[in-house]
């Protein structure tokens, strides 16, 4: 059928239009064969003038000198350099390398991409030095001098910037690097080096071959005092990439890190795989990947205080990059033991810029989540036992442009949770009396008995209502209601936090701050907070100790002065007096320095008053009570401030000279700290007027 087509098609074809399209192919074939030849006797020139262009703009661009003894072509598509060195000016050399050809593929080179066919390289070195604050390598770090463009042209590529299509920009970046991977390539002597004024390392590669896409390949640390093992399948064709590295059995340890940044890090095995990209509508780029280790071992003082150990990790990850947004996609898994996570971020540039994140977690055995906590992370949750299913929910939006519009919404469903055995964070020990010691600078204190044995302890009903009242409308106003935590002052810190470009804010409430004081240590790990956050859901979700208790106990450990804890000490430090005889004003001062205690004794000048600067937070804090029934009202606003006084032999003395600006001055950031605290309290008195009062 098809060769009877073709005959009745030829038929149709006369012998001019034979003659007339034989002398087009003709033209054509001449004019390749002419290009090729002139392109072919041409090459050498080009070579010339293409290295003499990266010579000038890396001169220009980055201050760095490319020498090349000789750039030949040494086959049809393939350049051969000998004797490169690249050095930054006034720098000792960074990179060389004796002989190194390269062969580009021809039919990507006609659309305008270089891919690279095959490499050889030989005798490469690469050299990292440090000289006191000077490095070869700061140019890395360095931004291009915007000064030396015209400001029209500055404005354009900041337009041009703000306008880029991320999703082919990804794209652009992705293919620069798979195709700088070469299907072929046999590397021979490799010598990476590091050296400060106190530290050298050294890294080789004797060997490492690529052969039809296998990677193999052997590396030395240190002059053979450990040996890694690389392997691989690339196919950057296909976009597909697999990499291991292990040790024979051994681990595999980084000590630069260690001896840089005191980071102790080993592992057995590790593989990462980029498995797929593509694109959906022709509008948004997915890249799919995974990444896996086994036996990871970190030891940081800012991270914990004991080794942390993952036996095995798995990270199942989908990146979507869209025209003005990139995300990981909620399809993204990440799985420890028989934990599995799935998180979501996003990040959108356009028309406005926004963050968004989500973890979500499917029904799984409460236990599934304490087993899967790495060991040494979590020392006060280490021999916990759980029954019960448990699912949680997060998910937090921000507005850059309306940062007080924050959403946080967080939530842990539980079915049949129960505490079979406790851990080391013992929570029903707050039931019975205990010993509390406090911290100073991490070392304790002292010892504290919190329970009647003590005869600082006082019991909550026998503290003055005046003193209970201010503290919770200060530090925690929905205490009695709240299941340890409160959105919205989590919002607030959020919105707060951004604003400032700062940690300002931390959103605790009593429940957290009772937690923090009792049940953990003092070390400042980047873990601790989220170990508070584990112990206050177990307690308040167990309802191990009533909130009465929670809050009796608060009271009479919290610090409030130098070596002063507990409401006893502190009612009779500054005052001489019992908690139960404190008065609204004195009440209102102890709530204003319980965020920072040990700078009470500021407020007062020699006369034992008050400092003027109070009045507004007395004026403020006052109304709140009074509007909620848990103090009488005050037209005049004091609220008991001038009545206030403290013991004349805490008073500072007199000066000479009175300077009364000086005495009147407030100390560091009270007035931010006072509009902090307005802007969460009039966030969540706006939101929930009808708040729980103290018993």
């Amino acid at each position: 059928m098809v060769n009877r087509i073709i005959r009745q098609f030829l038929a149709k074809i006369t012998k001019r239009q034979l003659v007339i399209g034989g002398i087009i192919l003709g033209v054509f074939l001449v004019g390749a064969v002419v290009a090729f030849t002139i392109a072919y006797h041409k090459r050498e020139a080009l070579l010339a003038t293409t290295v003499k262009r990266m010579q000038t703009k890396l001169a220009d661009d980055y201050q760095i000198d490319l020498d090349i003894g000789k750039a030949y072509f040494s086959g049809l598509t393939t350049v051969t350099l000998e004797e490169v060195s690249i050095t930054p000016q006034d720098r000792d050399q960074l990179a060389g390398i004796a002989d190194v050809s390269v062969s580009v593929r021809l039919f990507p080179l006609i659309t305008g991409d270089v891919k690279f066919g095959r490499l050889r390289a030989h005798n490469a070195r690469i050299q990292l030095i440090k000289k006191d604050s000077i490095s070869n390598y700061d140019f890395l770090f360095r931004e291009r001098d915007t000064l030396q463009h015209e400001p029209d042209q500055a404005s354009a590529e900041q337009t041009e910037a703000q306008s880029i299509n991320m999703a082919q920009a990804a794209n652009r970046m992705l293919n620069s690097i798979l195709y700088k991977i070469p299907e072929d390539m046999e590397l021979r002597e490799f010598l990476l080096t590091y050296r400060d004024d106190s530290i050298q390392q050294r890294i080789s590669v004797p060997k490492a071959d690529i052969d039809n896409g296998n990677l193999t390949s052997a590396v030395y640390l240190n002059d053979n005092k450990a040996a890694w093992q690389v392997s691989g399948k690339l196919n950057p064709g296909k976009r597909q990439l697999y990499v291991k590295v292990h040790a024979n059995g051994q681990k595999v340890a980084l000590p630069l890190l260690e001896q840089k940044f005191g980071l102790k890090l080993s592992f057995d095995t590790i593989e990462t795989r980029l498995r797929e990209v593509y694109w959906t509508n022709n509008e948004f780029l997915h890249i799919k990947g995974e990444w896996a280790v086994k036996n990871l071992n970190i030891n940081h003082w800012r991270i914990a205080q004991e080794d942390v150990t993952v036996p095995d990790a798995h990270v199942d990850a989908e990146v979507i990059v869209g025209n003005n947004h990139v995300e990981l996609s909620k399809e993204s898994t990440i799985t420890v033991k028989k934990l599995e996570v799935h998180p979501y971020i996003r990040y959108t540039t356009a028309p406005e810029k926004t963050y968004a994140i989500a973890l979500e977690t499917p029904e799984m055995e409460a236990q599934d989540l304490f087993d899967a906590f790495p060991k040494g992370l979590f020392e006060s949750l280490e021999g916990i036992r759980v029954s019960g299913n448990i699912q949680y929910q997060l998910e937090a939006f921000l507005d850059a442009n309306n940062p007080d519009s924050v959403r946080f919404h967080s939530d842990m469903q539980q079915k049949g949770f129960k505490v079979n055995t406790w851990g080391a964070a013992n929570i029903p020990k707050l039931n019975s009396t205990f010993v509390y010691t406090p911290y100073e600078d991490e070392k304790p204190v002292r010892d504290i008995v919190v329970g009647p044995e003590n005869p600082n302890f006082i019991p909550l009903n026998q503290i003055s209502p005046y003193l209970r009242n201010a503290i919770l409308t200060t530090e925690d106003p929905s205490f009695f209601s709240h299941n340890g935590f409160v959105e919205e002052a989590i919002r607030t810190s959020i919105a707060t936090n951004y604003k400032e470009k700062a940690f300002k804010r931390g959103g605790s409430t009593i429940s957290m701050q009772l937690v923090k004081n009792v049940f953990l240590n003092r070390n400042k790990t980047l873990v601790r907070k989220l170990e508070e956050i584990l112990i206050v859901w177990l307690m308040e979700s167990t309802r191990a100790v009533s909130k009465e208790r929670m809050y009796e106990v608060y009271l009479n450990v919290i610090e409030w002065g130098r070596n002063v804890y507990g409401i006893t000490e502190a009612s009779r430090y500054y005052f001489g007096k019992h908690p139960s005889q404190l008065t609204l004003g004195e009440s209102i001062y102890l709530a204003s320095i319980v965020p920072r205690p040990k700078t009470g004794l500021y407020a007062f000048d020699y006369e034992g008053r008050l400092k003027p600067y109070l009045g507004r937070y007395f004026t403020y804090i006052g109304n709140i009570m009074a509007r909620r029934g848990l103090a009488p009202p005050d037209s005049a606003g004091g609220y008991g401030f001038y009545a206030v006084s403290l013991r004349e032999p805490l008073r500072p003395d007199k000066p000479a000279n009175v300077d009364t600006l000086q005495l009147q001055a407030p100390t560091p950031d009270f007035d931010a700290e006072l509009e902090e605290v307005r802007g969460l309290l009039d966030r969540i008195f706006r939101t929930d007027p009808k708040e729980e009062e103290a018993p």
